[in-house]
């Protein structure tokens, strides 16, 4: 028998694909929410592509010069050559790319375009910014950034051009809504800057029908900031000195012309520091000039007197063979003087105790002066260059301090080794001078006195010619000097926005559309604590089996089980009818009848609506089936059955003890087969009256009479009266509402059950929306209809 039981109750699946299926249906059961999400989503992905800001992608490239081997300019006198072209060397590819990133070179980039100004149009859908399609400019005459910051943080900086005729505007504080009319160029004051306003109607393509035009000032710090962050500098490829560079902004035009301004700025830089050697060479040239220019008078003066006092005009041929031979000496004399000249010049000017560069390339024939010449200036630049954008007491200054106080203390010990060698030269030519002059003994004294001079002379002549060439060839150097930045392609921008991009914004519409309900329903389902299918029920009680489940019905439903009745109420009733025919199986009663009670947790979960059904239902089966009012406290029947008010009931039968029961059935509206033994009066007692020994007489005389009686009882958590007289039951039907029963409350089932409090006990769902149905019933019930 028990065999048989089980054969028609519906086979459980493993569970893996039970709760797979479970998981899945729970979803598609709100198919529709999926479908309006995503077409709502799409349909502002579509309009925020068509019409929100859109990113375009610039970019540059240049070719950083390699002067590491840079040719030399100007020509050459006396085998001494000078390069005042070679300026910074690319010792390092990274410090370029340093100084590009650089916020000081954006700054200067910022300020050159003005920036600091935006123009903006909100005529349309969103702000766009007009950049030089502005229909007006503003050209500053004063700009204090301190005192904008302070407006910015009382939102105070921004202002609109309304358009007043052809000749004046207004302009109106966004903040304030203060509002002045001025005509064109004319100077305006604000607290942070003093300006006038251009009128470019005619130089744009902004329509002329233009009506207002928002100015937004910025500081250029914060512009600055902002630009270098989002610049990249990439070298293209490997041990090369190609560079890109890219920028990514909402005006393709502005990032433009940041990116070339960028580069002119990285070129005018470096050219100021070439030029900052040529330059300290011209001042070191011009004062020589001068010492030289003086020297040369006053040698010429003196020969001049030195003829007019001796009336001196020719020495004569005779001496000429011997001044030939005195000539190759006095060449060398002069090279040695002219090179212990120089030598001594610029001793004295590493005498300095500052940072100041060495003339290089004067004519040195010393080549390793002349290299650490050279090495100096390079550090000395590269120092000035770090100390510019830090303090003294950076580490890297101070150590390239150390490192050029070692340099030009080397310098000096190798220019006075130079002096002492080039004066010892100096000793032993006059040492063979001397011999010669013991020769020369015989030419006259004031032919030697006129050659002295005349040497004196020549020497000055020289080292003054020689120093006109070298300026001509320094300001050769200042007027022409070649970019550092060779520029292989001009900023342009892509034809296509890359942000927002449409696959993104798509697939993010769509994971959004697909999301939201998913955390939607999950979140309501983690939130609701109270029961809505059949899965709650069982996740809840697994031990109570689950009879059946009974449809929400709408207001213009029928609340009760008619004749021939093919409605969902009705075959939901009529396969609880059959299920608890099985559950009956093990519990046979002691006689024909079989008693079962309804109950449920609280009031309000529909349970005298199910007794009143299965009873109904019962009585279509040709059964005798009594309804019996088993809550004493709020009986609910005679809202189904409008007799039942005021009339005698349980509580007379079991009060009066002449009462005679089969004088207490009432004739019920609902079948002709249905009989109702009403509650009765409502008693002071009812606990009580349960525990009468007539309530057991009773029962067992309704059993010898009807074949079903289906008792409404009270709810079991409110009030004890049902486990009172629970022990009659033969089935007891325990009903559960959905979305009206806590889930906490099917603990309260189980626990009955264990402890024996409510006999045979089984569930009921009541009130389920038809996609909350298990099993077959949402497929079965449109069956034959």
């Amino acid at each position: 028998m028990e065999k048989e039981q089980y054969k028609y109750l519906p086979v459980a699946e493993e569970e893996s694909t039970l709760n797979f299926r479970e998981i899945v249906n729970k979803y598609l059961r709100h198919w529709p929410w999926f479908v309006v999400l995503l077409c709502l989503t799409l349909g502002i992905a579509v309009a925020y592509l068509k019409l929100g800001p859109k990113t375009y992608q610039t970019v540059s490239s240049i070719i950083i010069n390699d002067e590491e081997n840079g040719g030399s300019s100007g020509g050459s006198s006396s085998g001494m050559q000078i390069d005042l072209l070679s300026g910074l060397k690319t010792n390092s590819i990274a410090n370029e790319l340093g100084l590009l990133r650089s916020k000081r070179l954006m700054f200067n980039t910022a300020k050159a375009l003005n920036l600091n100004v935006a123009y903006l149009d909100d005529s349309g859908f969103i702000k766009k910014e007009l950049y030089d399609q502005s229909p007006v400019t503003l050209q500053f005459l004063r700009f204090d950034e301190k005192a904008l910051l302070n407006q910015i943080l009382e939102e105070n900086n921004s202002y609109r051009i309304r358009k007043k005729g052809n000749e004046s505007f207004e302009l109106i504080n966004e903040k304030t809504n203060e509002k002045k009319i001025y005509k064109y160029d004319t100077p305006i004051e604000l607290e942070f800057a003093d300006f006038i306003v251009k009128n470019n109607i005619e130089e744009n393509s902004f329509s002329e029908k233009w009506e207002s035009v928002i100015i937004l000032f910025l500081p250029l710090n914060v512009i600055a900031e902002n630009y270098s962050k989002k610049l990249a500098v990439n070298i293209v490829e490997e041990k090369s000195t190609l560079l890109e560079l890219g920028l990514e902004d909402r005006v393709s035009k502005k990032a433009e012309d940041i990116l070339n301004q960028l580069v002119y700025e990285y070129n005018k830089e470096a050219i100021e520091d070439k030029n900052l050697i040529a330059k300290n060479t011209a001042d070191f040239i011009d004062e020589r000039l001068q010492i030289i220019n003086g020297e040369l008078d006053s040698v010429e003066s003196g020969k001049e007197n030195y003829k007019e006092q001796n009336r001196l005009t020719d020495i004569g041929v005779e001496s000429s063979m011997l001044i030939q031979n005195v000539s190759e000496f006095n060449r060398e004399q002069q090279q040695i003087q002219t090179q212990l000249e120089l030598t001594q010049s610029i001793l004295s000017y590493a005498d300095n105790d500052s940072y100041n560069l060495f003339p290089s390339n004067l004519g040195l024939e010393n080549s390793a002066s002349n290299e650490l010449i050279s090495e100096y200036n390079d550090l000395v630049i590269e120092r000035n260059r770090l100390a510019a954008s830090s303090t003294e007491q950076n580490p890297v200054v101070k150590g390239m301090s150390d490192q050029i106080n070692r340099l030009k203390y080397n310098l000096k010990s190798n220019l006075e080794g130079t002096r002492n060698n080039l004066m010892i030269s100096q000793d032993n030519l006059r040492r063979k001078s001397g011999s010669l002059g013991f020769q020369m003994s015989q030419i006259p004294g004031q032919e030697r006195q006129v050659r002295g001079i005349e040497r004196q002379q020549g020497i000055k002549e020289a080292l003054y010619l020689y120093l006109l060439q070298k300026r001509e060839e320094n300001t050769l150097a200042l007027s022409v000097s070649a970019p550092k930045a060779k520029i292989v392609d001009e900023a342009f921008s892509t034809r296509n926005s890359i942000s927002p991009s449409p696959k993104v914004v798509l697939g993010g519409a769509i994971i959004l559309a697909l999301l939201i309900p998913v955390v939607f329903i999950r979140g309501r389902e983690l939130w609701n604590n109270k029961i809505e299918s059949r899965s709650d029920v069982e996740k809840g009680s697994k031990d109570v089996p689950i009879l059946g489940e009974l449809p929400k019905l709408a207001k213009k439903d029928n609340e009760f089980i008619l004749q021939n009745d093919r409605s969902v109420l009705a075959e939901s009733f009529r396969i609880l009818s059959a299920n608890l025919q099985y559950a009956m199986i093990n519990n046979p009663s002691s006689n024909n009848g079989k008693t079962i009670f309804v109950t449920s947790t609280t009031k309000g979960e529909g349970k005298t609506f199910v007794a009143v059904n299965l009873a109904i239902t019962l009585a279509l089966s040709g059964k005798k089936v009594l309804l019996v009012g088993g809550d004493l406290r709020n009986p609910q029947l005679h809202r189904f059955d409008t007799n039942l008010k005021k009339v005698f009931g349980v509580s007379d039968y079991l009060v009066n003890s002449k009462q005679v029961l089969s004088d207490l059935y009432q004739d019920s509206e609902l079948h002709e087969s249905l009989k109702i033994l009403p509650s009765g009066s409502i008693p002071p007692n009812p606990a009580e009256l349960f525990q009468m020994d007539r309530l057991g007489t009773m029962f067992e005389q309704l059993e010898q009479e009807f074949d079903y009686i289906v008792v409404d009882t009270a709810p079991a958590l409110l009030v004890a009266d049902t486990f009172l007289i629970n022990k009659f039951a033969l089935v007891t039907l325990y009903v559960v509402r959905s979305e009206v029963t806590k889930k906490e409350a099917l603990q309260f089932v189980n626990d009955s059950k264990k402890s024996g409090k409510l006999k045979n006990v089984s569930l009921v769902i009541n009130d389920l929306k038809l996609k909350n149905f298990a099993y077959g019933n949402k497929y079965g019930y449109s069956y034959g209809d």
